[in-house]
């Protein structure tokens, strides 16, 4: 089974080896029809040396800590 990738951009790299990445995933509405933009936030190892702004892409990996289950594979 492939792991899950997605592409969003850091929103804070304040921690040392780790970054929140703010990935949009949009969405219809059931009713109206209109596209929603969901924005979900994921922590993810960062031993690229992404910075605050840039564009990666995260990719699902086992279990690093409690919270971190991503790791950012490139910047874009």
């Amino acid at each position: 089974m492939p792991k899950k990738t997605f592409v969003g951009k850091i929103v804070s790299d304040k921690m040392q080896k780790t970054a929140i990445v703010a990935v949009e995933m949009p969405r219809k509405d059931p009713m109206y029809g209109k596209e929603i933009r969901n924005t979900r936030r994921f922590k993810a190892h960062n031993e690229v040396g992404a910075k605050l702004g840039d564009f990666v892409t995260i990719e699902e990996s086992r279990p690093l800590s409690c919270f971190k289950n991503w790791v950012v594979t490139k910047i874009n």
